[in-house]
């Protein structure tokens, strides 16, 4: 059996971020950490419940399996 290996997304940390959830939920914030199997923790959270409305939600931990897809919102060096 092949080991997992850690996610590449330490050129994120410190970045902000916008994350696609499954159910159609979207969540923007500064990524401050995360482990092997995706989880994140996203500090200064915003929800966005449809383009006009954003809505803080402070510190969250997403589990790696409700992640569809993520984007930075900041330049990556």
């Amino acid at each position: 059996m092949s080991k997992a290996s850690q996610p590449e997304l330490k050129k994120f940390m410190d970045k902000k971020l916008f994350v696609h959830l499954q159910g159609g939920r979207k969540v923007s914030g500064t990524l401050r950490g995360y482990d092997l199997f995706l989880n994140l923790v996203i500090d200064d959270a915003l929800e966005e419940t449809n383009p006009a409305q954003k809505h803080p939600i402070g510190t969250v931990v997403i589990r790696g399996n409700s992640v569809t897809s993520m984007e930075t919102l900041e330049a990556i060096r």
